[in-house]
C-alpha cells in the first residue's frame, strides 16, 4: 500500500473516529504528498458514511437495550469499572 491509499484511509478513520487533530495532521500530510482536494474530500465524505452507519446502529441497538432481559446483560470490561477478567486474566479498564 502506498502512502498517498494510506492517508486516504486515515482521513477516513479520523472522521469515523472524531479525531479532529488526526484529520487535520493527515490532511497536511495528503496535501504534501500531492493529493488533490477532491480526493481528500472523496475520503472525508468516505468517513462520514461509516459514521453514519455507526450512528445509525448504535440508536437501533439502543432502543432495543430495555428489550434484553437484565441476566443475559453482560458489562463488558470497559463498563464494569475493572471488575472482570479479561481472556488473559487481566482486569478490564479502570474508570477514573
Amino acid at each position: 500500500m502506498d502512502e498517498k491509499m494510506k492517508e486516504l484511509i486515515a482521513m477516513g478513520a479520523s472522521v469515523g473516529a472524531h479525531c479532529q487533530p488526526c484529520l487535520t495532521y493527515h490532511v497536511a500530510k495528503a496535501k504534501e504528498l500531492g493529493i488533490e482536494e477532491r480526493e481528500i474530500r472523496e475520503a472525508i465524505a468516505v468517513g462520514q458514511m461509516v459514521e453514519k452507519g455507526a450512528l445509525s446502529a448504535m440508536r437501533e441497538f439502543a432502543a432495543g437495550v430495555f428489550d434484553a432481559p437484565a441476566a443475559s446483560v453482560k458489562a463488558p470490561a470497559c463498563c464494569d469499572g475493572g471488575k472482570s477478567k479479561g481472556k488473559n486474566g487481566e482486569k478490564g479498564m479502570k474508570r477514573r
